[in-house]
């Protein structure tokens, strides 16, 4: 590996003393970065591979193979890209960035709302009518902004198969599911979506995302809109057995573990009020940076995991297997993006994105196939490192000091919510709803099915959104 790399070394040294680090050389050391999204996006989808990946164990694998490459990288480049010398410094300061400041509160807030979601049982069925179907689509759009859209999908997604039981024609409502549950109806809070947080714990407040409401709205209701219409066909369609049994069974809607509602506001109290490093409202005190946050949110799992009573769990199938997935791969995730963003830090202004149009589509289009919370800080990155025209409002990013213009970062954060949902691959919950789905019946659409539907229902939908909200 070092005779492989000496040549690469030897010429990013000599290109040191310039004032410009080697652009070449930091995009060699991309490539883990982009072999780690490339291995979420095609492993799954190889018949040779495909059985093997699906093991945590070889996602963890992978993940660490890849990491070793950027301890590596630190360990050994030329000194002076962040003005530091390499060695196990570089290699420290990496790793405190990369895994305890952004990996540890990532994936624990992921787990906690995980956990707790998990001890939250619906039950009941009522006839699957096309306004029945599009009342629980927006409560779970709403439900997606306060639990997350993994908390949402899994509690919603049960009771929604349930209740169509009965109809022949289910899988379209799924799909439509995962467009506005699973990614669209995430994005007024910060732990509503994984890149929303991830902007979060980078200093953009707590509250800043309730600017996206009327982009949110807007979505939401146009998705509904196409899906009303679409299901009311459907309905008028199925045959008549099958609409006669799901009128005549009916049991009443039942919300099984109040608790767990509880101990999920607290985790979305403790992501806005516990901030390392900035004083508590209305006391005054400043905490410390010793993931007291975490910690609260820990004990709210314990608690979660201790109230609930294990039938409950049996019933929603609840394992920790999706997120043992998510925390196998994002560790390589994180770690591995280091050197993109490097690279960003150097030529963001040069990658030709200028409006928010610009950013909109290139973290849309990115988050379409590969995660969307990696493509968000990818994108945030650029934008930070661009001179905003006079008179654009910038918001302060207080954990690295710089500013941001408001209005790209309206349009990475839109981007990356909303276009997530355009493939199974875009975001964590899309292949969790399928799989369930799957379980209980109903023949989902293959990849590429998927996206004739996102081609023809989100695509022109955010053609449209973009127009009017990004002139």
């Amino acid at each position: 590996m070092a005779l492989l790399l000496a040549p690469a070394l030897s010429q990013a040294a000599e290109e040191t003393a310039s004032p410009a680090p080697s652009v070449p050389f930091l995009l060699l050391w991309s490539l883990p970065f982009v072999l780690i999204l490339l291995s979420i996006a095609l492993l799954p989808l190889l018949p040779r591979v495909a059985h093997w990946w699906e093991r945590n164990r070889n996602k963890l694998r992978v993940a660490l193979g890849l990491s070793f490459l950027m301890v590596f990288y630190y360990l050994f480049r030329p000194a002076g890209f962040d003005g530091a010398a390499a060695g196990l410094g570089s290699v420290g300061r990496m790793l405190k960035h990369s895994v305890l400041d952004d990996y540890v509160p990532f994936i624990v807030l992921l787990f906690s709302l995980f956990t707790i979601s998990g001890g939250i049982r619906l039950t009941g069925d009522v006839p699957a009518h096309p306004a029945t179907n599009v009342l629980i689509l927006f409560v779970g759009a709403i439900l997606a902004s306060l639990i997350g859209t993994t908390g949402a999908s899994m509690v919603l997604i049960r009771p929604l198969l349930q209740i169509n039981s009965e109809r022949k024609h289910v899988k379209h409502t799924v799909v439509f599911f995962i467009f506005l549950v699973s990614n669209i109806g995430g994005c007024l809070l910060p732990v509503g979506d994984p890149p929303l947080f991830l902007g979060y714990l980078r200093g953009v407040p707590f509250l800043w995302t309730l600017h996206l409401a009327p982009e949110w709205l807007a979505a939401v209701l146009t998705v509904l809109a196409i899906y009303w219409a679409l299901d009311s066909w459907v309905w008028r369609h199925e045959d008549v057995e099958s609409l006669r049994l799901d009128e005549a069974i009916r049991e009443p809607l039942r919300l099984h573990g109040w608790r767990n509602l509880a101990l999920l506001a607290g985790v979305v109290g403790s992501v806005a009020l516990l901030v390392p490093g900035r004083p508590l409202p209305l006391i005054g005190w400043r905490l410390p940076d010793l993931f007291l946050r975490e910690i609260v949110q820990g004990v709210l799992c314990a608690v979660s995991l201790w109230i609930t009573p294990k039938k409950r769990r049996e019933d929603n199938q609840f394992t920790f297997h999706a997120i043992a997935e998510v925390a196998c791969l994002f560790v390589g995730i994180f770690i591995t993006m280091q050197a993109p963003i490097e690279l960003l830090d150097l030529q963001g202004a040069r990658l030709g994105l200028n409006s928010p149009m610009h950013f909109f589509w290139a973290s849309g289009a990115l988050s379409s196939f590969l995660d969307n919370a990696p493509t968000y800080v990818v994108f945030f990155e650029a934008a930070s490192h661009l001179h905003a025209p006079a008179g654009v409002p910038l918001l302060k990013i207080l954990a690295g000091g710089g500013r941001i213009p408001m209005h790209l970062l309206e349009a990475i954060s839109l981007g990356s919510v909303f276009m997530g949902a355009n493939t199974y691959i875009g975001n964590g919950p899309n292949f969790l709803v399928k799989s369930i789905a799957e379980h209980h019946g109903v023949r989902m659409p293959s990849f590429f099915g998927y996206m004739v539907y996102s081609g023809l229902v989100l695509i022109p939908t955010f053609i449209v959104l973009s127009l009017v909200f990004f002139k």
